[in-house]
């Protein structure tokens, strides 16, 4: 079984991608992997095994 998460991802003035890199990791090393990074809106879906 799989669970989700969505978080909205705020962008800054500056260090755009390292924040974003920094927030991809963090969520990765809690075991979810990315599945859709909605750029207009700014909204990155998460999903990992619930069993795991």
């Amino acid at each position: 079984m799989k669970e989700y998460k969505v978080v909205d991802w705020k962008m800054g003035f500056s260090k755009n991608n390292e924040k974003l890199e920094d927030t991809l990791n963090t969520y990765a090393k809690q075991g979810w992997r990315v599945i859709n990074i909605a750029e207009s809106t700014t909204r990155i879906v998460f999903e990992r095994d619930k069993n795991r």
